[in-house]
């Protein structure tokens, strides 16, 4: 199988106030079209992972690969590219600006990428947010609209460059169950019919038993 994602022997030390590690030689991979959950007690260090695999933390041992690119050697705009193009990641809060369009939300990263017009980047947001069946909310300010309209429209942001994989960190941790469900499906229907990976961290068990694997954290270790 294709690997999108790799991590070998992953270090990670907090040095204030005192010296401590909170990740201990982490290996994983995440392959095409495979949806993966991460989970483990609070402090765990799941969410220290999720952020060095994400490129957002760079301060780690190790080495760090996407699509086979090794990128821990790369620099801070060089990262930012990357994260830009090839992640998409979604949170527990939406971050959505409220002054802002649903639509116009959606365009964000596409316009930051640069590469396409804007005809084109408008097209494209219209398209992730009918695949997550939203598109009639498109010119409804992001305030006016559901939590979990909100949700669905911070997965089509986190799509909308048509990114590798889709990394979330607790996507569900402020929906009903309903809304849970509907993510998890979303999510899954990624996975399964556009090829795309995933992996999310979360505390929600139920999720978790439904994703194709589960990676088990605990006092900073992969344990199964």
């Amino acid at each position: 199988m294709e690997k999108i994602l790799e991590a070998k022997n992953i270090n990670k030390f907090f040095l204030l106030p005192d010296k401590f590690q909170v990740l201990k030689d982490i290996s994983l991979s995440v392959t095409k079209g495979e949806f993966v959950s991460i989970m483990g007690k609070s402090g765990c260090g799941k969410s220290t992972l999720l952020y060095i695999l994400s490129t957002m933390d760079t301060d780690y041992e190790g080495e760090l690969f996407i699509n086979n690119e090794l990128l821990s050697t790369h620099g801070a705009d060089e990262l930012a590219r990357i994260r830009n193009e090839e992640i998409g990641f979604v949170f527990q809060f939406h971050y959505l600006l409220a002054e802002f369009t649903v639509l116009e939300n959606v365009m964000l990263p596409a316009k930051k990428l640069g590469r396409k017009s804007f005809k084109e980047i408008e097209h494209d947001a219209y398209e992730k947010l009918k695949l997550l069946g939203i598109e009639d909310q498109a010119l409804k300010l992001s305030s006016r609209i559901s939590g979990g309209q909100k949700q669905r429209v911070a997965i089509a942001r986190a799509l909308i460059n048509n990114p590798v994989i889709i990394m979330g960190d607790e996507p569900t941790g402020n929906l009903d169950t309903k809304n849970s469900n509907n993510v998890f499906s979303i999510f899954q229907e990624l996975s399964h019919e556009q090829d795309l990976s995933l992996l999310v961290v979360t505390h929600d068990d139920d999720f978790a038993n439904r994703t194709d694997r589960i990676i088990m954290m605990e006092d900073g270790r992969i344990i199964e």
